[in-house]
Order: structure tokens, then C-alpha cells, then sequence
């Protein structure tokens, strides 16, 4: 047999594969949601403090989260949210503005992804790794 004719048959039989799973037996926790809100936060690091503001941020599963992130220090900062693929320089004294959908529920950290160093904040010795905050993103909740 053609060599071309089986790379297209196994082509096939996975991608029937994979239809068939996302239609039948995806699990209902993990199928994809969309609650239709758009959800603006904005995200503040702040002047030689080493702290995000605000660093707890409550959203729902399927909400498409539009971010701005300010940052207010001399040098720079970035920001990463790893559950939801996210990574972006924040450029000294510059803002940014990026997007997500919150396709999964539960806790996730975001944290200032360049190195940016240390110092004193109100008597507490701070550093770049204490630049972090949390998302809580809530299941959706069907009413029948």
C-alpha cells in the first residue's frame, strides 16, 4: 500500500477519534464554557512595593478576562499566569492589555515573571518573589 494512502488513513482515524471523545465522553467538568461576560480587571505594579494590586481576583469558569496591566515601577516587571498561557514583559512605566478565557475552575497564581529585585516596603523586607497573586475562577452554576 501507498505510504501516502496510510498516513491518510491514520489521519483520519484519529481525527474521528478525537470527535467522537470532544462529543461523547468528554467529561462535563471539562467541556468548554462561555458565560457571554466580559470581565475587565486591571492589575497595578506597584512603585517599589514588589506587590501586584490587587492580588486576589474572583471571576467565573468561561468569562473572557481582558487585563490591563500598569507598571508603575522604573524598571521592568512581566506577568505570567501559566494555567492560561500567559506571559507578557511589562516594560518600565508602560501598560499592557491582553486576553483569556478562564477555561478551567479552581486557585491559579500570577507572579511577576522578570527578575526584578528587592527591597524595603513599609519596614518589610520585600522581593521579586513575593510578587504574586491568585485568580479564584468559580465553576458555573446551571439553573435548570
Amino acid at each position: 500500500m501507498n505510504k501516502y494512502i496510510t498516513i491518510g488513513i491514520i489521519l483520519v482515524v484519529v481525527l474521528a477519534g478525537g470527535i467522537l471523545y470532544r462529543t461523547y465522553l468528554l467529561p462535563e467538568s471539562s467541556k468548554p464554557v462561555s458565560t457571554g461576560k466580559v470581565r475587565e480587571i486591571t492589575i497595578t505594579a506597584e512603585k517599589n512595593e514588589w506587590r501586584f494590586a490587587p492580588d486576589t481576583i474572583e471571576i467565573e469558569r468561561g468569562d473572557l478576562v481582558k487585563m490591563t496591566a500598569i507598571n508603575e515601577d522604573d524598571y521592568d516587571h512581566g506577568i505570567a499566569i501559566d494555567a492560561f498561557g500567559i506571559s507578557q514583559r511589562m516594560p518600565a512605566n508602560s501598560t499592557i492589555t491582553f486576553e483569556f478565557v478562564a477555561t478551567q475552575a479552581g486557585d491559579f497564581q500570577y507572579y511577576c515573571s522578570v527578575p526584578c529585585g528587592e527591597g524595603e516596603t513599609e519596614g518589610e523586607h520585600r522581593t521579586h518573589f513575593d510578587m504574586i497573586g491568585t485568580i479564584t475562577v468559580k465553576d458555573v452554576v446551571k439553573t435548570e
